[in-house]
């Protein structure tokens, strides 16, 4: 094997292993008062949005009306990132502006749930539709 095509080889498994992270992080605020749940949706975009390696973002309230036994209705406000890798996910839990986003933002919420996720993405699936 030449040293080129152990090279890419190496490569292509390192970029292969580099898996995206997700980061749901589920808010109960103190006081679940309409101008609170506004202010941390504010506080998550100003502060947590396009940071480097982010490759999905959003912010909202608790969807209304989702009452299914199944349903967890602990929180008031939902973050959902996603980062092209661990090292991403670890850089913006030490940068700047999401620690600024804690020190401003946590006299807002009296609980905050955190899940972390390795992401393995779907494998294509043929599809037959029967006649």
């Amino acid at each position: 094997m030449t040293l080129l095509r152990t090279l890419a080889v190496v490569l292509f498994a390192s970029v292969a292993a580099a898996a995206p992270q997700a980061h749901m992080v589920f808010f109960t605020l103190a006081d679940p008062s309409e101008e609170n749940r506004d202010m941390l949706v504010a506080a998550c975009h100003e502060h947590l949005s396009g940071h480097e390696g982010t490759i999905y973002f959003s912010v909202g309230e608790i969807a209304a009306g989702r009452d299914r036994d199944v349903n967890d209705q602990a929180f008031h406000v939902a973050l959902h990132m996603v980062f092209d890798s661990p090292e991403s996910h670890d850089k913006y839990q030490t940068h700047p502006r999401h620690l600024k986003f804690i020190a401003t933002a946590k006299s807002l919420f009296s609980g905050v749930r955190v899940f972390d996720s390795d992401l393995v993405p779907a494998k294509e699936a043929s599809v037959s539709v029967d006649q």
